[in-house]
């Protein structure tokens, strides 16, 4: 496994969040069939109100020709870099031209030609905002390379020479595109990576010698969980995933996970050798009398994040595939190797099981057993309260997503984003597929007025960028062929049409052969064309009434039955996918809750106890949820995983105490109050040791750069707080109260058993089935003789 998880590559694609049977998701791919990859471009903007001052603009013509040199760079465009039609009457085609020649020589010539390029529509809003004095960059990148390993390469170069320019100018500088923001995620997500892991194991470093005082009680359990982390890994690579912002939080996730099951091993072993002194005795209960019970908390805790694997979302069925296995993986880990390291190890000696005695844990657990037994009533006001207040909550509950949802507003791509939505209103691809049923359709002079009619319904939308087509082209083609003049930037009529692109068919120039931009606006039957569009990041509940908005805007401008339109762009696939997934993952949750009922089900076998189980673990979830609505955190892709994963979580102590509590009844002759009180001081301090671990481990995602895992971190840890308090109070309060309705005769005789604690079972006296003892036949020789 360790040799596999070297194997293991970082994610280098956009995590798809439809089922490709989705109609939203075909229509996506039917556009990359047709024209090609619309996420490659990275954006640059400067604010400059000397961008046409001689010496300002040669060093953004020298950016530019710097920038190009760039293994992976496939194009630019710029001001610098921009380009002009000349038409030419005697041989009657365009000459494609710079606008800016490469030496410039005075700055009166850069001012004439800074005049000659305002006057161009064309690129009024695409490549600056004279309200602003921004400028615009836009670097197309290599799909191959951004699709390998070589794009953090490529995204670093590109990112340290214009970092140079911005110190060589004093000028502030931003980046975006959708590239650029992936490619600077993975590099961080490589990061936390490591650094929680190394923060998880530290957590477990301290917690663990804080509370068995034993370097042995330190070292093994790591030893255990690590190798729980090398199989995970392993497990990638085996399975072809890679890591992704998900899967990357396994490492840390196993380390806290696995843990507990350490500390009820040895708190069990140590309770066991203070009461007989017999080192090999004690390990033989630690698996015969909690491995069912540890099992069984394993297994609810895997199945949380199993069921992730309904999802039909690619990046989340990885996730839980990985994390359910290997948790379960784990579970076998520390069952067999814990015993098994011990039985070769000195017993331990009295100050390694002092920490039963703590004082300040027992002065907790009597605080715990006078509250349940004196204050039962408030108890229950208190969690009707809490229920109550959580139902309000929840109805203040809001879902949204937006395309940079883990980005908080500090960070430096989100103020970025922002500039760019802000000078030329956004960079999210919208692009909007016009099928005119039949060839050459796209060229009439009937589509092209209906795409401007389109595109001028589109511009009372403030979330939206210029639009840009073969018509902006067309326009621009026509302006050239009237030399140059600004008013004549409009539809070519039928015959000028004709005559541009005659014109346009035999152009020549620097920027290649024809005007290179109609072949990236229509196919080559010349019956589809696009629209393209950048927007801003609306989230998803302005994006649904846009969308919505906007085939209304293409309903009534095309006839349906000449045209097939359709909206599409990463912009829709996004909000598409996080309702969608949003959606399944509340079907994973009550899969989840399901799952683990049947679980318990098994274990104590009584339907009124499986009841008595669920409550006080269903109460932290509906507090939480209550928290996410007061203070306005949003039910998103991110934090909906919570609560998956913290019922998986919590439940496990709820396992341990009826686990512990039913064993009481049979010794103390079915004595409830009695049995309560010992279940709670047993368990109790396991599940306050364990309860440490999970809540400082969750909550060191905290510290994350991405919103959603430091939110992940936040509300799991708050669930689990929620879930303890519930666990050590309300449960054992409803078992008192409730006493003989809950307690039946099936949670006394389950159908899976969980040995009785006080049992001793010695070896010496058992038999193998089929033989007798000698006493035995002794005895029944006698009785043949008699």
């Amino acid at each position: 496994m360790g040799y596999q998880a070297k194997q293991v590559e970082m994610s280098y694609e956009y995590a798809q969040l439809l089922p490709k049977k989705d109609s939203a998701y075909v229509d996506y791919q039917r556009f990359l069939d047709i024209f090609g990859e619309e996420g490659n471009l990275i954006v640059v903007g400067i604010e400059d109100p000397d961008f046409f001052k001689l010496a300002h603009f040669r060093k953004w013509q020298e950016l530019n020709r710097e920038l190009k040199q760039i293994d992976g760079v496939e194009d630019l465009i710029s001001v610098s870099s921009s380009y002009n039609l000349h038409k030419n009457a005697e041989e009657r085609k365009f000459e494609m031209y710079k606008v800016f020649p490469e030496e410039i020589t005075s700055q009166n010539q850069l001012d004439s030609l800074a005049q000659n390029f305002n006057s161009l529509p064309f690129y009024h809003g695409l490549l600056y905002n004279s309200e602003t004095q921004a400028y615009i960059l836009g670097i197309t990148v290599n799909k191959d390379k951004m699709h390998s390993k070589l794009r953090e390469k490529l995204i670093l170069d590109i990112k340290e020479r214009c970092d140079q320019f911005s110190e060589e100018t004093n000028l502030e500088i931003h980046y975006s595109g959708l590239p650029y923001i992936r490619v600077i995620t993975s590099i961080r997500i490589k990061k936390e990576i490591y650094l929680f892991s190394a923060l998880a194991m530290l957590l477990c470093v301290i917690v663990l010698f804080l509370f068995f005082r034993s370097v042995k009680a330190v070292i093994i359990p790591l030893s255990i969980v690590l190798t729980g982390v090398i199989w995970a890994v392993g497990t990638m690579s085996l399975l072809g995933y890679k890591i992704t912002l998900l899967t990357g939080m396994i490492p840390s996730l196993l380390i806290v996970i696995g843990i507990p099951n350490s500390i009820y091993m040895l708190n069990k072993y140590h309770q066991e050798f203070r009461a007989h002194g017999n080192k090999i005795k004690s390990l033989q209960r630690v698996i015969i009398r909690i491995g069912n019970a540890t099992f069984l908390t394993n297994l609810t805790t895997a199945s949380g994040f199993a069921t992730f694997v309904i999802t039909n979302s690619e990046i989340l069925r990885e996730f839980g595939l990985v994390a359910s296995l290997n948790i379960i993986g784990l579970f076998f880990l520390s069952i067999l190797m814990i015993p098994s390291i011990f039985s070769f190890l000195a017993p331990p000696k009295e100050k390694h099981i002092q920490h039963l005695d703590n004082k300040a844990i027992r002065r907790i657990i009597d605080k715990l057993v006078e509250v349940t037994y004196h204050h039962i009533k408030w108890v229950y006001a208190s969690a009707f309260i809490v229920l109550l207040v959580g139902i309000y909550g929840i109805t203040l509950i809001k879902s949204s997503g937006y395309m940079v949802d883990d980005i908080p507003e500090s960070d430096v791509i989100y103020k970025d984003l922002k500039f760019f939505e802000k000078q030329v209103d956004g960079i999210m691809p919208l692009e909007i597929i016009i099928d005119t049923k039949k060839p050459k359709g796209a060229m009439s002079l009937q589509t092209f007025r209906l795409v401007d009619r389109l595109e001028h319904r589109l511009l009372k939308y403030n979330e939206l960028s210029p639009s840009l087509s073969l018509l902006n082209t067309l326009k621009f083609a026509k302006q050239a062929f009237y030399n140059g003049k600004e008013k004549y930037y409009s539809i070519p009529s039928n015959q000028e049409k004709n005559f541009i692109l005659a014109y346009a068919k035999s152009s020549t120039g620097e920027g290649g052969s024809g005007i290179g931009a109609l072949h990236s606006f229509i196919d080559s039957t010349e019956q589809i064309t696009r629209v393209s569009i950048r927007m801003k990041d609306v989230g998803t509940n302005r994006m649904e009434q846009l969308y919505e908005d906007f085939k209304l805007e293409v309903d009534s401008i095309f006839p349906p039955e000449n045209y097939d339109v359709t909206v599409t762009g990463s912009s829709v696939t996004f909000f598409k996918g996080t309702q969608y997934l949003v959606k399944n993952l509340f079907s994973s949750l009550a899969l989840a809750i399901f799952l683990i009922s049947a679980f318990m089900a098994v274990m104590f076998y009584s339907w009124r106890m499986v009841l008595m189980s669920l409550l006080p673990n269903i109460l932290p979830l509906i507090f939480t949820a209550a928290i996410m609505g007061f203070t306005g955190i949003p039910i998103k892709a991110s934090t909906i995983l919570v609560f998956s994963i913290a019922f998986g979580i919590s439940v496990d102590n709820t396992i341990h105490f009826l686990a512990k509590y039913r064993q009481e009844l049979t010794i103390t002759g079915w004595d409830i109050q009695k049995s309560v009180r010992i279940a709670l001081r047993d368990t109790g301090v396991s599940m306050m040791y364990t309860f440490v671990v999970l809540f400082f481990g969750f909550g060191v995602y905290s510290i994350s750069q991405f919103g959603g895992t430091a939110a992940l971190g936040v509300l799991v840890s708050l669930t689990l707080l929620v879930a303890i308090a519930s666990n050590l109070i309300l449960l054992p309060s409803l078992l008192i109260g409730l006493e003989r309705m809950m307690t039946t005769r099936s949670f006394r005789e389950p159908l899976l058993t969980i040995y009785n604690e006080e049992e001793d079972i010695e070896l010496d006296d058992l038999i193998i089935e089929g033989e007798e003892s000698e006493p035995t036949k002794k005895t029944a020789d006698t009785k043949k003789e008699n």
